[in-house]
């Protein structure tokens, strides 16, 4: 008989026949005594009563558990529940009036609940065209990737990079983390403020600029924010830009073997498209999923939502380790910092199950090679690299994830209202300057 504690929650109590899991520890046993060595008999000689001592707790713990998960997969089959998470089983009688094992098995289901109607949602779509002057402005960005620094024997100005050391006061008295020894900056790149950098242009090797400043009321270093200093900065060298001249080395530089300019310009043309096709269907997905996840009430299993705070905290953990080199070995985060977005993550997640199970969408084996060879043209080799997608199961797995999540894109964008809006490629990428 199953008992409902909560919405969710659900218990089951379970028996475990006695004399199945005493046989199953006794097969255990023997085929145990055969294979290990023990000290002062020869190997699978050791006597059963000592075998048994050693292992019959272990394998008596082993079995039971198998018998309990067993029983309980069969009981939720039988009744067909639908169980989110891992069950938690506690005895209930180490032998009941039967002499058999009784468990209870405490656990969770998946919610039942209706979509929301989305058919009055907007959904904004960026119209976006790439042209020629998108195509120019990344060649200056990859000739400028491409510098080369000559010695420059003129005064600094911007664009150039320095060598320099510097020294920061606070009422005449140095302050931590404000000096350093060749140290290289580029004017105007924003490396530094832009009270410092604004002091150095004119100056030329070998020059020293004393120069007050202003630090920011926001700066990070809360000690310094807002604070008046004063720097020393010595220029010990001053280098200037080259970039490389759009010809046919530079073509080669870019994976054109011929050298061809106009090639250049279409590949480069090509990856520019691929990418505001990317953009703009992460923008309608994200859309997607606000209207899904704001249109339709969910109760979340709480055993899911802890599994993914838990994931999220290992997520945040190895970026940490990653940007700042540090162990995060015993650091604690707290589930609060997670909770929000483990809850609309689990909840997605069934939404998205539930359209894809109602509007029987599925992710076409044609779909996924169309998937995999775009994702592919962005390698040098994309028929090799078709090929390796095809080899790695987890890696068709994933396209298959993205394809299915696409078609439900799809189907939103045929139900809700589509707003088209023209979109500038340098807005759609974030660069507005």
């Amino acid at each position: 008989m199953t008992e409902q504690s909560s919405p969710l929650e659900r218990s089951l109590v379970l028996t475990v026949s006695l004399a199945n899991v005493e046989a199953e520890v006794a097969k255990r046993l023997k085929h145990t005594a055969k294979n290990i060595r023990m000290d002062g008999f020869r190997p699978g000689k050791a006597p059963m009563k000592i075998v048994e001592a050693q292992y019959g707790d272990q394998l008596m713990r082993e079995v039971l558990s198998e018998s309990a998960q067993g029983s309980f997969a069969a009981e939720v089959q039988k009744q067909g529940l639908h169980v989110a998470g891992a069950p938690h089983f506690e005895t209930v009688s180490t032998r009941n009036d039967h002499g058999d094992y009784e468990f209870k098995a405490t656990f969770e289901v998946f919610p039942e609940f209706t979509l929301g109607d989305i058919s009055a949602a907007e959904i904004e779509r960026p119209v976006v065209h790439v042209e020629e002057a998108d195509v120019d402005r990344t060649i200056e960005v990859l000739r400028k990737q491409r510098t080369r620094w000559l010695a420059a024997t003129r005064p600094a100005q911007e664009g150039d990079r320095l060598k320099i050391n510097y020294k920061g006061f606070k009422e005449d008295i140095a302050f931590d983390g404000g000096t350093a020894e060749n140290q290289m900056i580029v004017l105007g790149a924003g490396q530094f403020l832009p009270d410092f950098e604004k002091a150095l242009p004119g100056a030329a090797v070998g020059e020293t600029r004393s120069f007050d400043m202003t630090f920011p009321d926001d700066y990070h270093a809360k000690d310094l924010a807002g604070t008046p200093v004063r720097f020393e900065v010595t220029v010990n060298e001053i280098q200037m830009p080259e970039l490389p001249a759009i010809d046919a080395d530079f073509a080669r530089m870019l994976g054109i073997e011929s050298g061809d300019l106009e090639l250049m310009r279409t590949e480069i043309k090509g990856n520019l498209e691929r990418e505001t096709k990317r953009r703009i269907q992460t923008k309608l997905k994200d859309q997607v999923m606000k209207v899904l996840y704001e249109s339709t009430t969910v109760e979340c299993p709480k055993s899911l939502i802890q599994n993914e705070i838990e994931g999220l905290r290992e997520s945040a953990r190895q970026d940490w380790r990653m940007r700042t080199g540090k162990d995060t070995q015993g650091v604690e985060l707290p589930a609060a910092l997670f909770e929000e977005q483990a809850k609309r993550r689990v909840a997605l997640g069934m939404i998205l199950t539930e359209v894809v199970e109602k509007h029987a969408l599925k992710a076409e084996p044609s779909q996924i090679r169309a998937f995999l060879q775009e994702e592919a043209q962005s390698y040098e080799d994309p028929e090799e690299m078709l090929k390796w997608f095809y080899e790695q199961p987890g890696r068709l797995q994933e396209a298959e994830s993205v394809v299915l999540e696409d078609n439900v894109v799809e189907w939103a964008m045929k139900t809700a209202k589509v707003l088209d809006k023209s979109l500038p490629f340098q807005e759609l990428i974030g660069q507005t300057a």
